[in-house]
């Protein structure tokens, strides 16, 4: 699956998302439901990428501010969801801030806690980024690719969102996020760095037969 089907899904998403959030606006709570369902999923498994076994606690707490600004809040689906990432930022800096005296392995860098309060690789991280097993591998990329990964291929944020969510250009966004997600494709499968090399050695072959002929 390429990342032209991934962003389908993702625009189709967008425009439910929006409609539910004005249905939630004018007070239906079967609306506001079916807000949390699309949204919740990709928000946990982000936290679980920051904060890991405590991802719970955390999106409780986010869904509470969440609940509390709502009124607040103005604009549609992608901006909801680039929204609802922050808040569950700052609720996950929060948290680490107040575990330092336990500290655990996380992807947000100390630099952020000390803050005042594509292509078709990214297709098949995205059908299998829900499992344990891929959370700990992102866990073990750097800070920068792995809170992009998650912010990109998890809650489904382009650059720009992904960007300001990270205080961060787009283009660093883009560049963090396909070192992460090729790092990813080469653990989820071994075949893929040898199989990246066979394909330079192909074209380096044909760009040298075109310049003999």
């Amino acid at each position: 699956m390429g990342q032209g089907g991934v962003h389908r899904r993702s625009a189709a998403h967008d425009e439910e998302l929006t409609r539910a959030l004005e249905d939630a606006g004018a007070g239906d709570e079967a609306a506001f439901a079916l807000v949390y369902r699309s949204v919740h999923p990709g928000l946990l498994r982000y936290l679980r990428g920051l904060v890991r076994a405590d991802a719970e606690d955390v999106a409780s707490e986010t869904w509470l501010q969440i609940v509390r600004d709502l009124d607040g809040f103005r604009g549609g689906g992608p901006e909801f969801r680039r929204w609802t990432a922050t808040v569950a930022r700052h609720r996950a800096i929060d948290h680490l801030r107040r575990q330092k005296s336990r500290p655990r392995p996380s992807l947000l860098s100390q630099d952020a806690l000390d803050l005042p309060g594509a292509e078709d690789t990214a297709g098949q991280v995205l059908e299998s980024i829900a499992t344990a097993r891929v959370l700990r591998l992102v866990a073990q990329l750097p800070p920068d690719q792995g809170e992009a990964v998650l912010l990109r291929v998890v809650v489904g944020l382009d650059a720009p969102a992904a960007g300001r969510v990270l205080g961060k250009r787009p283009a660093a966004v883009r560049a963090a996020a396909f070192r992460g997600l090729r790092r990813l494709a080469g653990e989820l499968d071994p075949e893929v760095p040898s199989r990246r090399r066979a394909a330079g050695g192909e074209y380096a072959v044909r760009r040298e037969r075109r310049a003999a002929c």
